[in-house]
């Protein structure tokens, strides 16, 4: 069960200007009905196990920022996911602790309360899951349960903000989870030039940036998965790109021939502030993920159904570019590393 929390409630104790996103719903062929399908509504999901609340949402900031949190007391949870960078690091391959790196790019973390389960192959069910993935891993943070509950518990100010969180002070690996989650999901997208103008701004977006959404919505089949407010269903495909032995969702699926090289459809909010691209990092622009698209990727039985050559032309390329680029928020809200205590 889920309970919403109102932008009313939040406005509150997150920054002026937030937008906020919902789980995507397919979009009819009208015009008019296709812009009021990504058009934001006011209030952010929370699990009815782990209710919002200031005090939790202030902890879990703490703790997002405080490299207490890896072993070696230089890496953060913003270390891979930076507010400056759209919520992610800019890098193709996350970094750790572990020089050599992961073998997977940092998602951004953009209206990331509505896409469960979460991880490019859906390893983790939920945001109070995923947690203690990166601390527990030798090639992230690096951490163990144990040592980060001692170090937390040593300080003053983190029982204390505990109390405040929970009602008592005690620090255990379920109430991180569930602090880290509630701050987490309050992470939702800045208002872009394409909210104001399916608002009804007209002169928002450029004629270019418009058809460039005509196309989005038709001929460039992207809305088949980057549908809705957040641009993304949420869904696991094969775009025809992963090879080898990285097989995404079908690693929990061997016997699914369509899950086999499926990876997590990402939002395209800020997206063009978010290079490189794909779950890899393996393409470097908005430019070759456009003609990734048009070739159609490869041609295999896991492919999903919507990649397929798209005969785009130069002109259609450039618009859906200048489309993508209106995604990117205007006065992003970027919080500031709270005082952490010691």
């Amino acid at each position: 069960m889920r309970l919403w929390v109102s932008l009313t409630l939040l406005v509150a104790v997150l920054p002026v200007g937030l937008s906020l996103a919902l789980t995507p719903a397919t979009a009819p062929g009208d015009p008019a009905t296709i812009r009021a399908s990504y058009r934001r509504p006011e209030v952010v999901p929370f699990p009815s196990s782990n209710p919002y609340s200031e005090a939790k949402s202030a902890l879990g900031q703490m703790l997002f920022f405080d490299p207490l949190l890896s072993r070696s007391k230089t890496h953060s949870c913003a270390s891979c996911h930076r507010p400056s960078l759209s919520w992610g690091d800019g890098l193709p391959r996350a970094i750790g602790e572990d020089p050599k790196g992961l073998p997977i790019r940092s998602p951004t973390l953009i209206d990331v309360a509505f896409f469960e389960p979460l991880g490019w192959d859906g390893k983790f069910k939920d945001l109070e899951s995923v947690a203690f993935g990166p601390i527990l891993s030798p090639m992230n943070l690096n951490m163990t349960e144990p040592e980060l509950i001692a170090r937390l518990a040593a300080i003053p100010g983190y029982v204390d903000a505990f109390g405040r969180a929970f009602g008592d002070g005690a620090i255990t690996r379920p109430r991180i989870e569930q602090s880290l989650a509630t701050f987490e999901r309050s992470i939702i997208a800045g208002e872009a030039p394409f909210d104001r103008w399916i608002k009804g701004d007209n002169s928002a977006i450029g004629a270019s940036a418009q058809h460039g959404f005509e196309l989005f919505n038709g001929k460039a089949r992207c809305s088949a998965c980057h549908s809705g407010p957040s641009f993304s269903d949420g869904s696991f495909q094969d775009i025809g790109t992963a090879k080898g032995h990285d097989i995404g969702r079908g690693r929990f699926f061997p016997t699914s021939a369509k899950l086999k090289y499926a990876f997590k459809t990402p939002t395209l909010r800020d997206v063009a502030r978010r290079a490189p691209y794909m779950h890899d990092g393996s393409v470097a622009t908005l430019e070759d993920v456009i003609e990734l698209y048009n070739k159609g990727g490869i041609e295999r039985p896991s492919r999903s159904p919507d990649i397929k050559p798209l005969s785009l032309t130069a002109a259609e390329k450039k618009d859906l570019i200048a489309f993508l680029e209106t995604l990117t928020a205007t006065n992003p809200p970027v919080p500031g590393v709270p005082k952490l205590p010691r």
